[in-house]
């Protein structure tokens, strides 16, 4: 099993991928930050289902993390990322550093309203910008046919979704299911942050969604529903961000008959913030 090639440059990602293209390969893109885990690892799935070639990047990108949050410390580890991502049977590794994605100088900032507000943004005002960022630059580098992101995120997937269109970026945007562990904890490398203890309430998030989200379809008032998952993520132990009902496909506080909707949530243990989110059926 021999591990993928790696570039750290546009230049060379760019050299790479220019044979593919003129034999007519397709070529998929997952974007990661690395400490990679299986969650990640199905994205890769999707893009093999998808494309002849897939690219994995990894960059842990300062520009949506703030000063007080974990860039220093999030975890990496890159010889591991390689050796599953040659088992996962992925072409090419782009790996730039900072300087690369971020050359001295630069000016430009890609920033998205819709679906970009409230939720995170709430917690986070810098978040969105550095991801629409960092993602635009990942499709214009790599201009991928299709690129997958993960509904863990489920936000960031409907901001990427509008600045692709919005830009008329030529990039399909593919959602892959969330990956959950066998106690239904969401996957995720912060995961890796969690003591014992702390690990064994974290289940508590899902939990309460899943709880919630099964009370509304069955016709409960959402708002009796959210408070329920409210006192019961806090039961846990948990500081909550939000525990909220939007449009799966605005992320709108209003939802409309016959849409889908989606029930998301942040909240903090052990000084650690997880993330996570349902589908809910549309009211018809």
């Amino acid at each position: 099993m021999s591990r993928p090639a790696v570039v750290t440059t546009v230049a060379d990602l760019r050299a790479h991928l220019k044979p593919w293209r003129q034999a007519g390969e397709r070529i998929a893109l997952v974007p990661t930050m690395g400490a990679l885990h299986a969650g990640h690892i199905s994205l890769v799935q999707i893009g093999h289902a998808r494309a002849e070639r897939v690219v994995t990047s990894i960059f842990v990108n300062p520009k949506q993390f703030a000063p007080t949050e974990d860039l220093a410390t999030y975890p990496r580890d890159f010889d591991g990322d390689l050796e599953k991502l040659a088992a996962a049977g992925v072409d090419l590794v782009f790996a730039p550093e900072a300087g690369e994605m971020y050359p001295e100088g630069e000016a430009t900032v890609v920033t998205v309203g819709g679906p970009s507000a409230g939720l995170e943004s709430d917690a986070r005002p810098h978040f969105f910008a550095g991801v629409a960022t960092v993602v635009t630059k990942l499709l214009i580098q790599c201009a991928p046919d299709v690129a997958i992101f993960g509904e863990k995120d489920f936000q960031q997937l409907a901001v990427i979704r509008t600045l692709t269109r919005d830009l008329a970026l030529p990039t399909e945007i593919v959602a892959g299911a969330t990956m959950r562990e066998p106690d239904g904890l969401a996957m995720s490398s912060r995961n890796l942050y969690l003591g014992k203890e702390d690990r064994r309430r974290a289940t508590a998030l899902s939990a309460a969604l899943a709880a919630a989200g099964e009370a509304i379809e069955d016709g409960a008032p959402a708002d009796a529903a959210l408070i329920s998952a409210r006192r019961a993520i806090e039961a846990a132990g948990f500081t909550i961000d939000y525990v909220e009902l939007r449009d799966a496909e605005t992320l709108s506080a209003s939802t409309r008959p016959g849409k889908p909707r989606r029930l998301l949530a942040a909240a903090r243990i052990g000084g650690v913030r997880l993330i996570d989110n349902i589908a809910v059926a549309a009211v018809e």
